[in-house]
């Protein structure tokens, strides 16, 4: 009879170590699914573009990527469809990493023309694929206009559904 009863409780031991190592597999499974607090910090930026000057590339951070914001300046050819008026100017705003391989291209201000170096890779002002081997166009972020001097990037605003439906309807700028 003690052999029984050493049995089981050896038994009930032995299940609750396993119970509570399943519980804390899981729960370190579940924490490494969840995304860094660095990266959902980072949800969401808010850009001032009160200081940007016309053809000068600027360069913002969103979830570790780089967006090119370009505003247009008098001389430069307007693309109404890939272009975001936000207060009296037009913006470009785009992902600034190449569809081919995702090197960052290079500005040109004098061509206003993006170049990426890694394959020869050509994009027009506005983010349009003019020569080389990318497969599409700059990728648009998603993005809100809260005024006439910010944009949100991260957050879907009326003006990015837009945007996007006005490029889902022409297969050439898309």
């Amino acid at each position: 009879m003690i052999n029984e009863s050493r049995r089981g409780f050896m038994g009930k031991a032995f299940g609750a170590v396993a119970a509570v190592g399943a519980v804390g597999s899981l729960v370190a499974m579940k924490k490494s699914w969840d995304p860094l607090p660095s990266v959902m910090a980072a949800g969401f930026t808010t850009v001032d573009l009160s200081n940007f000057t016309a053809n000068k590339l600027e360069i913002a951070k969103w979830q570790g990527k780089p967006i090119f914001i370009l505003k247009f300046g008098a001389d430069m050819p307007e693309v109404e469809k890939r272009s975001v008026k936000v207060g009296a100017h037009y913006y470009s705003v785009m992902i600034g990493l190449c569809t081919h391989l995702g090197c960052i291209p290079a500005y040109k201000d004098s061509e206003h023309t993006f170049k990426c170096a890694c394959h020869g890779g050509e994009f027009n002002a506005a983010g349009v694929h003019t020569f080389g081997p990318p497969p599409r166009p700059l990728d648009i972020p998603p993005f809100s206009i809260k005024d006439e001097n910010t944009i949100v990037l991260g957050e879907v605003g009326p003006e990015y559904t837009e945007l996007i439906a006005r490029l889902s309807t022409d297969t050439n700028i898309a």
